[in-house]
């Protein structure tokens, strides 16, 4: 099969033939149809995951038909037409039990501890658990769209941040999951602040549902100029994109007894990054991390798609060939760019 290969990290990756993958017994291959192009595949490509051997195959948001099916599967069968969280869980530890998929004790990631999407066909370990049905009627684009940034912004806004009608939520850097955020918290009633560097990012929000817009790259103090929209501050505020600049806007543009979800990662030399605690601890803060949404908790989300109160179809901006996805990895390193890239492997 084809795939997008890096050598080093940092370095370009390729599209060069490479073994087609066998299920395990668990698991299945997927067709890929669709995968989506984040700024989590950029991280792994310069070698902030310590999961990743090298060589390797990037990509964790996917869409496709299941291609082939190990002898353990009993959900599944050839032809089905599925999505995965990006987590894949193992059903079997005491988070599973819990219904915590999500944060598994023996989780695996395909683009990370194994080869992943930017394929023809990719591995994916304990099918039961973790495929998702992809509706007919649904593009695998769209799908795609779901295993990372949609679904995680479902779980960032609605279950981990308890968004409630009527709410100021706050959300810092509209790229996928931004922007995703953005018409989830506005579907639900709240009344949203959408801030990011980009004029067109911010356009994006706008037309996504956000009542005011902050454009960082022109505002001295972001988190006083949500503070002042909101009335006070944001009830919920996300960090979106994942930098110390955006993680310490989003805690202190917050009101009282105020909610802060980390959503994008934080990558630096020694693993930290500071955070306003005396603030957090002054407020009342909660401040939360969220990491995906178990295949299990989907149905909610699918629901509302099927009833067009939420367009993730809206958020897909582009679609390219194979051929063009190691230049486009490359170019993550300057920003997550506005709406989601969709890669289409057999294109």
């Amino acid at each position: 099969m084809r795939a997008v290969v890096f050598e080093r990290f940092g370095e370009p990756a390729e599209v060069r033939e490479v073994p087609d993958p066998v299920p395990a017994p668990h698991g299945v291959v997927v067709r890929v149809e669709a995968t989506g192009l984040c700024r989590s595949d950029w991280h792994g490509w310069m070698g902030h995951d310590p999961d990743i051997a090298l060589p390797h195959v990037p990509g964790h948001e996917l869409a496709g038909v299941v291609e082939a099916v190990g002898a353990g599967v009993t959900g599944w069968r050839s032809g089905d037409r599925v999505t995965v969280p990006f987590v894949c869980a193992c059903g079997s530890c005491a988070s599973c039990a819990a219904g915590d998929q999500q944060v598994c004790e023996r989780q695996t990631q395909p683009g990370f501890t194994h080869w992943g999407s930017f394929a023809e066909f990719v591995a994916l370990d304990h099918a039961d658990v973790n495929l998702v049905a992809v509706p007919e009627g649904m593009s695998f684009a769209t799908a795609a769209s779901l295993g990372c940034r949609f679904a995680t912004a479902y779980r960032a806004v609605v279950q981990q941040g308890r968004v409630a009608a009527g709410e100021w939520v706050a959300v810092h850097g509209c790229g996928g999951v931004g922007l995703s955020a953005v018409m989830i918290a506005a579907a639900a009633g709240a009344r949203v602040v959408a801030v990011d560097v980009s004029p067109g990012a911010l356009e994006l929000a706008r037309k996504f549902g956000a009542a005011e817009c902050v454009n960082a790259a022109t505002t001295g103090d972001t988190a006083a100029a949500v503070r002042e929209l909101s009335s006070g501050g944001a009830h919920l505020s996300l960090d979106a994109l994942g930098s110390p600049t955006t993680c310490a806007a989003s805690v202190n543009g917050l009101r009282r007894r105020g909610r802060h979800i980390q959503v994008g990662l934080l990558p630096s030399p020694d693993g930290t990054t500071p955070v306003p605690l005396a603030r957090a601890i002054a407020l009342e803060l909660e401040l939360l991390g969220s990491h995906g949404m178990a295949a299990h908790t989907y149905a909610p989300m699918l629901e509302l798609v099927h009833a067009g109160t939420l367009r993730p179809d809206l958020l897909v901006t582009s679609t390219i060939p194979l051929e063009e996805a190691p230049g486009a990895l490359g170019e993550m390193g300057a920003g997550v760019g506005a709406g989601v890239r969709v890669i289409e492997p057999w294109r």
